[in-house]
């Protein structure tokens, strides 16, 4: 005769409540949905955010204790104890109670996707299968270092750019908005017919600080949204992202950032034990440019036929040769893994040059740009008074 249980289990399907229950050889008589609660609790900048960082340190411990021979539940009960942000404690927690019900590590993990996503949970998954999960979580914790590194790059990139470009616009609307009206009233009591440069001015002036100003205001936040929403769309995000390849130094600076990402995560879940097509799936999804994206899935139908990963790659046209050279070489020397690997990292510094090589020419760019802008207001509001003062002698 049995015994009735009842208490609390965490899953994303009532059919995944049932294959955890038979698991442990429970036969369920009724399951019902825990009901949410709802808080009234005032959200603080930040909090419950976790970021790379957290993942990072989370992993090395994790391979650590691993490695150190204690028990799988044991290192997660102490990683739970000791990690500073609070939701991540929450997600091991939760993942260590799914282990303690006979669910795998990585099973147990892919529940929590917006946490440990599709190419995590892979590569944990290989680590178990192959009994090397410290060696694959500590190969995990430097690809997503590097990954940041790379993050870092890009936008210390367009960071710069976008302040100067800011600081030009409020500079410019504070001199049309506030000192050429000063100025227009009082050539207006002097008389006389202005300059042209000082008309155009004037006239640009009075348009910016009326209802044009708004009308400016009103497209740019609309232009705005409907990129936003048009990027949400699969053939807007292509067109887009195919605009963007294409621009004559930005595009480069993109493309050398995808074919690093490419490689680096192509490299370490092939060197993870992740068959090549599983591997090519999860590289399209984090690739981060359709174009891209749509130029790995039609390699993986490729190598799905029977075909080398090189000759798919170098007929989309997506790719340098050079990486496609060195790909076909890894395929021949059966060292596939190790070679992408060095292209991950050729590529890593061929982003900081072009980084540097944008920002190099940006600032003087916009420094001429001010200049010019600002140098050509000033002199046209000064150019009635040069005249008065050349009327006056």
């Amino acid at each position: 005769m049995g015994t009735v249980q009842s208490g609390e289990i965490t899953a994303e399907s009532r059919d995944e409540v049932v294959a955890s229950l038979r698991k442990q050889n429970i036969l369920p008589t009724a399951i019902s949905a825990k009901p949410k609660i709802i808080s009234f609790k005032l959200p603080i900048l930040g909090e419950g955010r976790i970021k790379d960082k957290d993942i990072v340190i989370f992993t090395r411990q994790f391979s650590t204790m691993i490695d150190a021979g204690l028990p799988l539940v044991q290192c997660l009960e102490i990683l739970t104890k000791q990690t500073e942000n609070k939701s991540l404690a929450k997600t091991i927690s939760d993942v260590k109670v799914d282990v303690e019900t006979g669910s795998t590590y990585a099973d147990a993990l892919k529940k929590h996707h917006k946490t440990f996503n599709e190419l995590y949970v892979n590569m944990v998954a290989a680590g178990e299968a192959g009994g090397i999960l410290d060696t694959i979580l500590n190969r995990l914790a430097v690809y997503i270092e590097k990954t940041m590194k790379l993050k870092k790059k890009v936008k210390g990139a367009m960071i710069y750019p976008a302040i100067i470009v800011t600081i030009a616009i409020a500079v410019i609307a504070i001199i049309m908005i506030a000192v050429v009206p000063t100025f227009a009233k009082m050539f207006i009591q002097l008389g006389g017919v202005l300059p042209l440069p000082t008309r155009i001015i004037i006239n640009m002036s009075n348009f910016i600080a009326g209802i044009g100003g708004l009308i400016i205001l009103l497209f740019i936040i609309g232009f705005v949204i409907f990129i936003m929403q048009f990027r949400r769309k699969d053939y807007g995000k292509k067109l887009i992202d195919r605009i963007l390849l294409k621009l004559p130094i930005v595009g480069v600076l993109i493309r050398k950032v995808a074919v690093a990402k490419f490689t680096r995560t192509l490299g370490t879940l092939i060197q993870s034990g992740v068959p090549i097509l599983d591997a090519l799936e999860i590289t399209a999804k984090t690739a981060g440019n359709k174009v891209i994206e749509e130029s790995i899935r039609e390699t993986r139908t490729s190598v799905s036929e029977g075909k080398t990963l090189s000759d798919p790659l170098v007929k989309t046209r997506e790719f340098p040769p050079m990486v496609t050279q060195m790909i076909s070489v890894g395929e021949s020397t059966g060292a596939l893994d190790t070679m992408l690997s060095k292209i991950a990292d050729f590529y890593d510094e061929e982003v900081d040059n072009a980084v540097e090589n944008l920002t190099a020419m940006l600032e003087p760019v916009l420094m001429v740009f001010l200049g010019v802008t600002v140098g050509f207001i000033v002199i046209s509001m000064y150019l009635p008074i040069f005249k008065l003062i050349t009327l006056i002698k």
